[in-house]
């Protein structure tokens, strides 16, 4: 079946940061002004948390491959000789930044050479000897293997990832390790999905409905605002297909709730503004697969009407595909309110 667009929101790649924070120094000192993301604009980039788990909240993505050239220069055989456990750190940050630049690049070859320097530490890290080491080690290969299976739509990668995250959860659990415990969560929950996407299934669904309820279970929004939002979001997302596959408007009605959430803590938590449109939309166009599954004429023309708002009100919030889905979601509105008054 053909399911309906849904915006997933991608929380900051910690491990991404700490790799890139940890190898700066490594580039010249001609490129220090470089550095830094450029925020001199008042939206630098809407895109911003929509792209994926890549995304560089305090680096600028340009330094990305100079980066990963200079760690992969320190990378010797002398230095896996000396201290075996610098070495397997080395290749995972090298790891993080060649995923990094697969996503941007939509290249499958630094997704695959990404992936080759975490197996590449593992030779180093074990469970019983290094288990925070190895349990990170895992968390970004799943992350890894989500976003090229996410990129290639390739079901057997996505179904690797979550092997990896649950290899990940035999080292951090809730209690000592909360916060990468929530996240290895959040990741699972969006992995199950999209696979669940591939294989159109409903239990893989419902899987990832459980690990985003996990997530939320420990998630507030003073400490984790980012977090929390995407959850709500994301799982509604979740319930919104899940419906879908079952023809179930109380699952709509779940997912209803599950955005209103989710937004509310965008707002209240003054989060960027095209998050929050993002989540609008998202509501908007589950509103129309209610409207279709009850044929509610009244709720189709509410939908219109909002996804007219949004064009008309946030234009500088949207996306270029974001506007051609609100226009298109108009559009099936209107006639569809049409169709059930006649």
């Amino acid at each position: 079946m053909s399911y309906s667009n849904a915006y997933i929101i991608y929380p900051i790649n910690r491990a991404l940061e700490k790799s890139v924070a940890g190898a700066i120094g490594l580039l010249p000192e001609s490129m220090a002004g470089s550095v830094a993301r450029d925020g001199s604009v008042t939206i630098a980039d809407i895109f911003f948390h929509a792209r994926g788990n890549y995304e560089q909240k305090t680096f600028n993505a340009n330094i990305l491959e100079p980066l990963s050239e200079a760690i992969e220069a320190t990378i010797t055989d002398e230095l896996k000789a000396d201290d075996a456990l610098s070495w397997a750190d080395k290749q995972n940050r090298l790891g993080n930044v060649c995923a990094a630049l697969g996503q941007k690049m939509f290249s499958v070859e630094h997704y695959e050479k990404a992936l080759a320097c975490f197996d590449q530490a593992l030779t180093v890290y074990s469970q019983e000897e290094t288990p925070a080491e190895w349990a990170l080690t895992q968390y970004n290969i799943g992350t890894a293997k989500q976003a090229l299976g996410r990129q290639e739509s390739l079901g057997k990668v996505l179904n690797e990832a979550v092997d990896a995250y649950i290899n990940a959860l035999l080292v951090w659990n809730k209690q000592d390790n909360l916060e990468e415990w929530m996240l290895t969560m959040h990741q699972l929950g969006v992995t199950y999905h999209q696979h669940g996407l591939a294989l159109k299934g409903n239990r893989t669904f419902q899987k990832a409905v459980v690990a985003h309820k996990n997530a939320l279970s420990v998630l507030n929004a003073d400490d984790y605002a980012l977090e929390l939002t995407a959850t709500h979001n994301n799982r509604a997302a979740v319930l919104q297909h899940l419906a879908e596959s079952e023809n179930n408007p109380d699952r709509v009605e779940e997912a209803l709730r599950a955005y209103e959430k989710g937004l509310a803590v965008c707002m209240e938590q003054q989060l960027p503004f095209h998050l929050a449109v993002m989540i609008r939309i998202n509501k908007a166009t589950a509103q129309l697969v209610l409207a279709e599954m009850t044929k509610n004429a009244g709720l189709a023309e509410e939908v219109a009407d909002e996804h007219e708002l949004i064009l008309e009100c946030f234009p500088h919030a949207l996306q270029p595909l974001s506007k051609k889905h609100c226009q298109a979601q108009e559009e099936k509105a209107r006639k569809l309110a049409e169709e059930l008054a006649a």
